[in-house]
């Protein structure tokens, strides 16, 4: 029966509060507070504090911490299962309609000005990503790590999961 408290917990703030943001925070609390009793109000705030302090989506660490402190290790899969679901569940029935009309005029419209947009926002992660490594590491380091990473990744054809790892050790010995 706890496991099904848990999953209503955090399904409901993950329907309502869609993405995970801090507006399910409330409904959250609501829910672990003073719905199922399972924390105190301080309790919550300084399981907000750490999920604030850690990256990621608030509302997913909070499952975790809280599903695991209510349930244990099932519990907490229960509360993350329950927190991403709405959001997993509705970006798979819109990208079957997309999918099933993707021949529609209307959806080829959409993708002509959505993938332009796309690349924009990818380019400026990459020029902010360079500017990081070039304040980190300098720009000698910093070419030679975009120029080892597209050798090793057009060239060589290594699984980018590998590259990435050999790019965090390199920025590890130069910091």
């Amino acid at each position: 029966m706890i496991y099904i408290q848990i999953f209503l917990a955090f399904f409901y703030p993950g329907i309502l509060g869609y993405g995970g943001g801090p507006a399910s925070i409330p409904l959250i609390e609501h829910e672990v507070v003073d719905k199922y009793g399972w924390m105190t109000t301080t309790e919550f705030s300084e399981v907000l504090a750490l999920g604030n302090a850690l990256p990621g989506p608030i509302a997913t660490k909070m499952a975790g911490y809280i599903g695991y402190e209510v349930g244990g290790i099932f519990g907490a899969i229960v509360a993350l299962l329950a927190t991403v679901g709405p959001s997993l569940l509705a970006m798979l029935i819109l990208l079957n309609i997309l999918y099933r009309f993707r021949q529609s005029p209307r959806v080829k419209r959409l993708s002509s000005f959505v993938l332009p947009a796309i690349a924009v926002l990818l380019a400026e992660m990459t020029f902010d990503f360079v500017k990081t490594s070039y304040d980190m590491i300098g720009f000698i380091a910093s070419i030679l790590l975009i120029i080892g990473a597209y050798v090793a990744l057009e060239k060589l054809k290594i699984h980018p999961a590998y590259v990435v790892m050999i790019g965090l050790i390199i920025g590890g010995l130069f910091l």
